[in-house]
């Protein structure tokens, strides 16, 4: 069994002879490791579960293929489940996916709920957030400084004239907007003495909510909008090329992920640049050090972001 074993897992310390029959019987029965059993006996199963809100989302698409290349390089397999941004399916997924003996989560979601935070705690194994932001930082994460960021967008359109800047977003209430986001829109807007108007706070989650919006912005006066999802903003974009209003001209657009919907519409969405693939890339690399027990210094990663100037915003 131990000759057959450092075969199969490519430890070479055996005669050639030796491993050339063991390869010929493992290619006659046409023989493959149980990673099961191999997990039962080094208690790793070199797999890691991977929890999405929504696989067809291209942000969260994005982060996914970092996730996937940096476990294959460090050989992990990936229990990839879409949680839909529900708490009781987050839940769920943790559940089965404990079940599954998984040595470590990814976890990226649009909150962090009371409910999946007490399931962390309670597992025991490690678990990393790549996108999704711990104000406790309870958990090991990787992200940009969002505040920041907006901070640095809404600032833009202000330079433009724009003195009615509407502010978007799927839930107002999540933690990342509380937190962060609108901390940093509300600082742009007072560094150039513009009064908050919480008429100007909007919630829109996809492209047919963006869409809809529209009518919304207008009837509030708006000039321009910061948004934080790709797929609202491109809504907004249609929606009010539709209206008959210009963009940028009549109306600004700003939107704060850069993946490849900023560079499909017409005209294109200045936005926020987030090294997406490269926050699942670090997510994955810091889980692996975790599960192996490494000293790890910094837990709460934050890459850098930039700024991407295109069509839906006017030069300042």
């Amino acid at each position: 069994m131990a000759t057959v074993s450092r075969v199969v897992n490519h430890n070479h310390n055996v005669k050639p002879a030796t491993e050339k029959k063991v390869m010929e019987v493992v290619k006659r029965l046409n023989y493959r490791p149980n990673d099961v059993a191999r997990g039962l006996a080094s208690k790793k199963t070199t797999t890691v579960g991977v929890i999405i809100p929504n696989v067809t989302n291209s942000y969260f698409a994005a982060l996914a293929r970092g996730i996937d290349d940096i476990a294959e390089m460090y050989q992990y397999n990936i229990i990839l489940t879409n949680s839909d941004g529900d708490e009781k399916k987050e839940v769920k997924a943790l559940n089965t996916l404990y079940s599954k003996q998984v040595d470590g989560i990814i976890f990226m979601g649009n909150e962090l709920s009371p409910a999946v935070r007490d399931e962390f705690k309670e597992e025991r194994i490690p678990v990393v957030l790549a996108g999704s932001v711990d104000p406790q930082n309870d958990f090991p994460n990787v992200n940009i400084d969002y505040q920041q960021a907006v901070h640095s967008q809404v600032n833009e359109l202000v330079k433009t004239g724009n003195q009615r800047i509407a502010f978007v977003a799927g839930d107002l209430k999540r933690a990342i907007n509380q937190a962060f986001r609108l901390p940093g829109y509300r600082e742009a807007l007072q560094e150039h003495n513009l009064p908050f108007v919480a008429d100007l706070l909007f919630e829109a989650t996809d492209y047919d909510d963006g869409y809809e919006l529209c009518d919304k912005l207008l009837a509030q006066q708006a000039t321009a909008a910061m948004v934080s999802n790709d797929d609202a903003a491109a809504g907004i974009m249609n929606g009010m090329n539709d209206r008959g209003v210009n963009v940028p001209e009549q109306f600004e657009i700003a939107t704060s992920d850069n993946t490849k919907i900023t560079e499909m519409t017409r005209p294109t969405l200045s936005t926020i640049t987030q090294p997406l693939y490269d926050v699942g890339a670090v997510s994955m690399r810091l889980l692996t050090k975790l599960m192996d027990n490494d000293d790890v210094e910094q837990k709460q990663v934050l890459l850098p972001f930039g700024m991407k100037q295109r069509g839906s915003t006017k030069s300042a």
